[in-house]
């Protein structure tokens, strides 16, 4: 018992220390620390020493790609007109195709340049998780060798049969893979109706009138005319300023519940030829009922629609306050994300965006309204000199309090000749909650997150499925890099999957509310988010020293309503719409 408490006041103590911005708190809970081990014969133990250092020591972000088996690597962009496609590319994220339970990897071929010295094929790959540690390439049995200048993924049911679909976007072409259940896919883009042939960036599953289907929104980049760029070619590359180019109008699939899509972007009211759509977050940021779209735009006004339930929707970016930056000027928008940080029930909405500007955290002040807070919550200086992409809330030590990574990287090779202070490849952001605003720490937790990377997507997804949250960094002309969190789960935590049976199947809409210690924590399943990417569909809160929940609550999109008391943490609950009881349990590993 006398550890047992001893170790709470370390985690305490600790906690309060560093959840600051100061250094001083940090060392005194070392030498704290080292005056307990010699002043208690009973803590001079070696294992009680080891248990005080693992508590002290932080989370570690290992990379295992090599380990793993992920060897796709494509090297070289083309020249000329198409560098811009190619480096604007770099998507894929996490799926779990075969239904194992565990997340396979997806990855988009972004480039169709001839790769030197044998290289990675010019195709998408996709990885089977081997359940312990491995992936095996399944290309080729999966039928899913997609060969395309690709952009983005998305990943959901759309046709309620319980197993995930891709919709994969790209340059001039799109692909929908249906999974037939055998651990294949058939392409059913032209079946289904939604070729997008124009620039497609990001895209969203979501269910927009609520009839229990996903439609699909898909981002369109810009009006692309090879012949006639507005661009200055340095050593082969175009340098592009992206107001000079003509934006492209993003569209809307309705799904028709028969496999098939109709395109009602007319009629919804989101055809605006001035986006240059690169990220896009379905929401309900109004708490309605019904999900909205924020669509983030690169050197033009973001776009906010509103989901007026009729089957339309009102663009409201400038009156809610999160179309400009504070001066009324466009940003380079890129990843997006969105969060209730302050646990008012509300989603906070954070865009990545272009060096030369700050990242944006826009508050969500109730009744349609936002304000910016990117300076206030330690998120604005830092990000000036870097050119945000892929971008994720999530708690990476599981302490209750979500967490922000930000993977950026310059999209012009050649840029540090005109700019010296702006490099091609940048380190990431991981920015830690504090409960009063963000630091940033990655520099702290591992090698990996030291280094520069030409980074686009980010996925966040539990891979080995031990209740913390991994990382997988999308980079352009370089491997993607899949970093493990090892630590994350030392504190309590449950990773929830939602089954919809009314709703639609994936949960996409629905709100879920988990109380423990006597706090309550509010995750939305929504759909898009970061750059072009795929994360984990399954909601992991992080219950600090919480090993009780108290109640779990999911409200779903039909207007029905889950409720169960005294879950047990530390695993992973399958929740399925209209069940009376927890439903499948998925233990924690040891």
């Amino acid at each position: 018992m006398a550890y047992r408490r001893l170790i709470i006041f370390l985690r305490r103590v600790t906690k309060s220390c560093v959840g600051t911005n100061l250094l001083l708190p940090v060392r005194f809970t070392v030498l704290l620390c080292i005056a307990l081990l010699i002043s208690f014969p009973a803590v001079r133990s070696v294992h009680m020493a080891a248990t005080i250092q693992k508590v002290l020591a932080p989370v570690q972000f290992i990379d295992v790609t090599a380990n793993a088996g992920i060897k796709w690597n494509l090297k070289l962009l083309a020249s000329g007109p198409k560098y811009l496609i190619e480096t604007m590319g770099g998507g894929g994220g996490f799926i779990d195709y075969n239904g194992d339970g565990l997340l396979d990897i997806y990855l988009v071929c972004y480039s169709q340049t001839p790769q030197p010295g044998g290289a990675s094929e010019l195709r998408d790959v996709l990885y089977r998780n081997n359940g312990d540690g491995t992936f095996t390439d399944v290309t080729e049995k999966a039928g899913v060798s997609n060969s395309m200048r690709g952009m983005g993924l998305s990943v959901a049911d759309y046709d309620n049969d319980g197993w995930p679909d891709m919709y994969i976007t790209g340059y001039g072409a799109s692909k929908l893979y249906h999974n037939n259940g055998n651990g294949t896919f058939t392409d059913v883009t032209l079946r289904a109706g939604v070729n997008n042939t124009l620039w497609g960036t990001s895209s969203a599953f979501f269910d927009y009138d609520n009839d229990g289907y996903l439609d699909l929104y898909v981002c369109n980049y810009l009006t692309y005319d090879e012949s006639n760029l507005p661009c200055t070619f340095y050593d082969g590359k175009p340098y592009c300023l992206i107001q000079n180019f003509k934006g492209s109008s993003s569209r809307l699939f309705h799904n028709n519940r028969d496999g098939t899509f109709t395109d009602v972007s007319d009629r919804a009211g989101v055809t605006n030829p001035k986006g240059k759509g690169l990220g896009v977050l379905a929401l309900d940021y109004d708490n309605d009922g019904r999900m909205d779209i924020f669509q983030a735009n690169d050197a033009a006004a973001n776009f906010l629609y509103h989901n007026n339930g009729d089957g339309t929707f009102s663009e409201t970016a400038l009156a809610a306050g999160v179309a400009y930056d504070p001066n009324g000027s466009a940003r380079g928008g890129m990843g997006v994300d969105a969060e209730d940080l302050d646990g008012d029930d509300y989603l906070e909405i954070f865009v990545a965006n272009f060096s030369g500007q700050t990242n944006a955290l826009f508050h969500n002040d109730t009744g349609g309204l936002f304000t910016e807070t990117t300076n206030k919550m330690g998120l604005g200086a830092i990000s000036i000199p870097m050119s945000g992409f892929g971008a994720r809330f999530f708690d990476y030590n599981n302490d209750g309090l979500t967490d922000l990574f930000v993977l950026n990287g310059h999209p012009f090779e050649p840029i540090q000749k005109f700019f010296s202070e702006t490099t091609y490849a940048e380190p990431p952001f991981l920015f830690e909650n504090t409960g009063q605003g963000f630091r940033e720490v990655a520099a702290e937790h591992g090698a990996p997150l030291k280094r520069f990377y030409p980074g686009r997507g980010l996925a966040v997804g539990d891979f080995d499925n031990d209740g913390d949250s991994d990382l997988l960094l999308i980079n352009v002309g370089e491997p993607p890099v899949l970093l493990r969190n090892d630590g994350g789960n030392r504190n309590h935590w449950l990773g929830i999957k939602l089954v919809g049976t009314k709703s639609n199947r994936d949960g996409v809409g629905a709100k879920v509310n988990v109380t423990s210690g006597g706090k309550r924590r509010t995750k939305q399943r929504l759909g898009g988010g970061s750059y072009c990417s795929a994360s984990d569909p399954r909601l992991l809160f992080g219950l600090g020293a919480n090993a009780k929940i108290d109640e779990v609550e999911v409200k779903w999109p039909s207007g029905n309503s889950t409720t169960l008391k005294n879950v047990r943490a530390d695993q992973y609950l399958t929740i399925r719409e209209g069940a009376t009881n927890n439903g499948q349990q998925q233990n924690r590993k040891p």
